[in-house]
């Protein structure tokens, strides 16, 4: 048994890898097995080199690897694209007969034609796979009879054996994992965009619009298939600044409202933003991140977002901004966006990567009953309207309560008239040019600000308390600096790591202290001029000693910030 074992399947877009590291992933949960998947992807439907890496183990996994131990290839391209991945002892399991493995690679070429048609050769290779990692037979038989008894009839359990028993007696159990536990306790094999949906919904949003982009798109496409169970209404817009107005609009009669999209989509948006902000109405923007500026990289991963998130929009106005690191923060952020959203009414970012988006991994079940209650917006209305004295009239931009807040009442749910406009107003919603009446508006906006910053989120912190290294992250790029502690941690050094998963406002005295402790903070980030860095800067003038940034399109991984700190690693 190992300790722990990294997979990467190669081949072109077309072949079915997803099929294949689905499949793979349901049977490792079965099975009891920890571990995490990352894919790697051309922009194409067809051709173009895709991998499916998946990293087990049965300690629980934070970040994905570089390397690998065995590399099953379904193409010519993968054989010599991906060997060099493999580590001393690794496998190379090469596409046919006559593959030529690159010189000093380990190989075993595998018959592909001679197992199956080519349209189920990548259950073939799920075959190979299950029969190297001594996963149960009928157990794995059983997902794929799942998957394809009303697809493919009995080609594709056929194709599957076929490659499970010509590997049995080649290399089978060699890369047998250690499972994380008996028992094999309930667990969801979930992604991060399906999680983050999952949030959104039992954060109380039930509506959701948006403009198809990867890699954000399936984060609506989730919530359009729970739609009819949930409750959900899903409208997918003609482009993104409909999505936003439309969001707008269902949120101003009263629904709780979720935009999906990525970078250059949300960059049609940012009027809509301002608009939010204006009418005061709340809007969750779901940012999952891709490499720009432009197209830029549509389906590899980046964190080059913050500044346009943080920045978006003309004027000034309050925001927050979450960032999950893991697949269970994205179920509890989205939560927590809504209720924030709701709360402050303005728009609230989750600003999330193609990495987390598509990482899958199986999850305890979420505990519902940790989260916030979700905003009951009629009910708000009924509050708003019980405290209105007899005559008064209904001021939707009253400016003298505490924190900035008005009464929010819904259209059609009273005889009151509710306004919304883009221009500046007077208590009342009446357009205005009186420049007093200016000031009043925005300081009454501003003042919104001081209840998200005091419902900040403190940092994470673990390690030692007087570190001579701080790592310091944010979203996704938590689980390669925790594995790099660690790896710091168990040469001797003294090491810690402070991670953030609020990014804006930002309460410096729950953290600053930390940075200030340290003999040496570096800040890792995905992106190529440390966004977070200078905002840290900005907020309490703290400059770290180094950053560790990465933009290659490729997640940050433990090693890749140990390479960059100098530090030798196995």
């Amino acid at each position: 048994m190992r300790d722990s074992l990294t997979i990467v399947i190669g081949g072109e877009a077309g072949q079915g890898l997803a099929t294949v590291g689905e499949l793979l992933s349901r049977i490792l949960t079965r099975a009891g097995h920890n571990f995490l998947t990352f894919q790697g992807y051309h922009s194409r439907i067809r051709g173009g080199h895709n991998t499916f890496a998946l990293k087990i183990s049965p300690a629980p996994l934070a970040g994905p690897e570089d390397g690998a131990d065995l590399v099953l290839s379904l193409n010519e391209e993968t054989d010599v694209a991906d060997s060099p991945r493999l580590r001393p002892g690794g496998l190379l399991l090469a596409c046919g007969p006559d593959a030529r493995a690159p010189e000093g690679v380990a190989a075993l070429p595998v018959p592909y034609a001679e197992l199956s048609a080519p349209r189920e050769q990548n259950l073939v290779a799920l075959g190979l796979l299950t029969a190297a990692l001594a996963l149960p037979l009928a157990e794995a038989a059983e997902e794929v009879d799942r998957l394809f008894k009303d697809k493919g009839g009995d080609k594709p359990l056929a194709a599957f054996k076929s490659g499970y028993y010509w590997a049995e007696d080649k290399i089978s159990g060699q890369y047998a994992v250690s499972p994380a536990a008996p028992g094999h306790p309930p667990r969801l094999v979930i992604n991060g965009n399906e999680a983050l949906a999952l949030g959104a919904a039992a954060g109380g949003v039930n509506f959701c619009s948006f403009y198809p982009m990867s890699p954000a798109t399936t984060v609506s496409l989730s919530l359009a298939d729970w739609a009819a169970q949930a409750g959900l209404v899903v409208e997918q817009a003609e482009d993104e600044i409909a999505a936003i107005n439309m969001a707008l609009g269902a949120a101003y009669g009263g629904a709780s409202a979720l935009v999906g999209t990525s970078g250059g989509g949300f960059a049609l948006m940012c009027e809509g933003v301002s608009l939010a902000a204006m009418i005061e109405t709340p809007v969750v923007i779901a940012i999952v991140q891709r490499p720009g500026p432009a197209t830029g990289l549509p389906t590899r991963t980046e964190q080059g977002d913050l500044n346009l998130a943080l920045y978006s929009g003309h004027g000034e106005f309050p925001r927050a901004i979450l960032a999950p690191s893991s697949t269970e923060e994205c179920f509890t952020l989205a939560a927590r966006a809504a209720h924030l959203a709701e709360e402050s009414q303005g728009p609230v970012f989750i600003l999330s990567d193609q990495f987390l988006a598509d990482c899958t991994r199986p999850v305890p079940p979420f505990d519902f009953a940790a989260l916030p209650p979700p905003v009951d917006t009629a009910e708000a209305h009924r509050v708003a309207e019980t405290a209105l004295q007899p005559g008064q009239p209904y001021q939707r931009y009253r400016d003298d309560l505490p924190g900035g807040l008005s009464p929010r009442l819904l259209p059609g749910f009273s005889d009151h008239l509710v306004p919304a406009d883009s221009d500046e107003h007077d208590a009342d919603g009446h357009l205005t040019e009186d420049l007093a009446w200016r000031v009043r508006m925005q300081d009454k906006r501003m003042r919104k600000m001081g209840a998200l910053r005091e419902q900040a989120l403190a940092p994470d912190y673990q390690g030692d308390g007087q570190p001579d290294v701080l790592l310091v992250s944010w979203g996704s790029t938590k689980g390669a600096a925790l594995e790099a502690l660690n790896l710091l941690a168990g040469r001797g050094e003294k090491a810690a790591l402070l991670h953030f998963n609020q990014l804006y406002p930002l309460r410096p005295e729950d953290w600053l202290p930390r940075l200030e402790a340290a003999r040496r903070v570096v800040f890792v980030e995905g992106n190529a001029t440390g966004q977070f860095a200078q905002l840290v800067r900005g907020e309490c003038g703290f400059a770290p000693a180094q950053c560790v940034l990465r933009y290659d399109g490729l997640p940050l991984t433990a090693a890749y910030i140990l390479d960059a700190l100098e530090v030798p690693h196995a």
